[in-house]
């Protein structure tokens, strides 16, 4: 086996079966390759129609029971029943043409070590409006994928909802802060190998959405790029969304994201995403991430003590924008930084507790200190972000200094 196609599913028994039809398709043997449907509790003919692709795929089916949204548990069991070295995730609805596995292999036999593949999505775009919905549906009940995708060239709500960013940075992910952004898991390969020793999807993730660019994040923080690749293409069937319950549970998601892996670049995906500014959030990275670096060895502990002495604080301060080195006048403290190496050495004293995050969203609890501070390092990031670091601090806090000037 070379592939090992992992598809997790719930209820969608037809759409599953046109899935697995389009696979039967592929111009590389079916010796090459096994089909793995993770069932997350259907309880319609699902495992039927997977029993009718028997003699045509090598099918493997696992089913748990249904608790909920857990596609994440789904893949990850899906996984562990793969023998093939390269896994590839194509959602339920997720339709192909004759190349779709030659491509996803061609992608990982190029030099230079192994890679995650994001594979193109036309059709997907969670906000068509049902005269697109029913002009695809229309063409996919007559024409195969591949012809179904010419039909509509130059149709520019027929595009992957990421050809925005896609064409932004000229189809080349190393071109963004934070390519894990773009890591949909209705079309992605990754080698078996890398998957594992990053440790799958994270099944802490039980409502709808960002299980696979959390999945992403990790896998790039772990050295592996993410590569898109236009070739190894799926076409999306459509169907309808609540966009408002998915959005719900994309923001309660995000928080548990970000409560496991606090850094400045998830902290404002956590930010953005609900304000629906998805598009923003790369240059919003990049611009944080380039003052991060430019004020390194700018040293705020004078500014830290003199607020001390201004504020005589009798309860708990936060400090945002601590930097390095804090004064021995500054009482136990909650500090956060945008630079985590800065903030290690702030907190090495075991005095003070950090968070590396720029202050947007805390994670603190409602008036829960008496002052925060925010000092200068902040400076290059407040016409953007005052509004909201003073919100912020303006709960959690019940006082606020801020130690520069806003106009300086």
């Amino acid at each position: 086996m070379k592939i090992s196609v992992i598809i997790p599913t719930y209820n969608r028994a037809e759409m599953l079966r046109d899935t697995l039809n389009h696979l039967v398709r592929q111009d590389i043997s079916a010796d090459d390759f096994e089909v793995i449907v993770s069932d997350d509790g259907s309880n319609d003919h699902t495992k039927d129609v997977v029993d009718s692709f028997a003699g045509q795929l090598h099918m493997k089916y696992h089913f748990m029971e249904y608790l909920g949204f857990r596609a994440g548990h789904a893949r990850n069991a899906g996984a562990r029943m793969a023998s093939a070295p390269l896994f590839v995730f194509l959602d339920t609805g997720g339709m192909v043409g004759p190349g779709f596995l030659r491509a996803h292999l061609a992608e990982h036999a190029r030099p230079g070590g192994p890679r995650a593949i994001v594979g193109y999505a036309y059709g997907y775009n969670p906000d068509y409006g049902h005269d697109q919905v029913d002009a695809i549906a229309e063409a996919m009940s007559r024409m195969p994928p591949e012809q179904v995708v010419e039909h509509f060239t130059g149709q520019s709500w027929f595009l992957d909802v990421r050809h925005g960013l896609y064409e932004k940075y000229d189809f080349d992910l190393s071109r963004m802060a934070i390519p894990w952004l773009l890591f949909f898991t209705i079309n992605v390969s990754v080698p078996a190998k890398e998957f594992h020793e990053v440790g799958g999807f994270d099944e802490g993730f039980d409502r709808w959405g960002c299980e696979d660019m959390h999945l992403g994040f990790r896998l790039f923080k772990s050295g592996v790029p993410l590569v898109l690749s236009r070739t190894a293409w799926a076409l999306e069937y459509p169907h309808e969304r609540n966009r408002a319950n998915d959005m719900q549970d994309v923001a309660i998601n995000l928080r548990y994201f970000l409560r496991g892996w606090e850094e400045p670049q998830v902290e404002l995906l956590a930010l953005l995403i609900p304000r629906l500014l998805f598009g923003t959030i790369d240059d919003e990275c990049r611009a944080v991430l380039d003052w991060a670096a430019s004020v390194r060895d700018l040293d705020v502990s004078a500014e830290i003590d003199a607020a001390v002495q201004e504020i005589a604080p009798t309860g708990r301060i936060v400090v945002i924008g601590a930097g390095g080195r804090v004064p021995p006048s500054l009482p136990p403290a909650t500090l956060f930084d945008i630079d985590r190496d800065l903030l290690q050495r702030a907190t090495a004293g075991g005095g003070h507790t950090g968070h590396h995050r720029i202050g947007l969203l805390t994670g603190l609890e409602d008036q829960s200190v008496d002052t925060v501070v925010i000092t200068s390092r902040m400076a290059g990031l407040w016409d953007r972000w005052s509004e909201d670091l003073l919100a912020e601090a303006g709960r959690v806090g019940r006082k606020i200094h801020v130690t520069f000037s806003a106009h300086s």
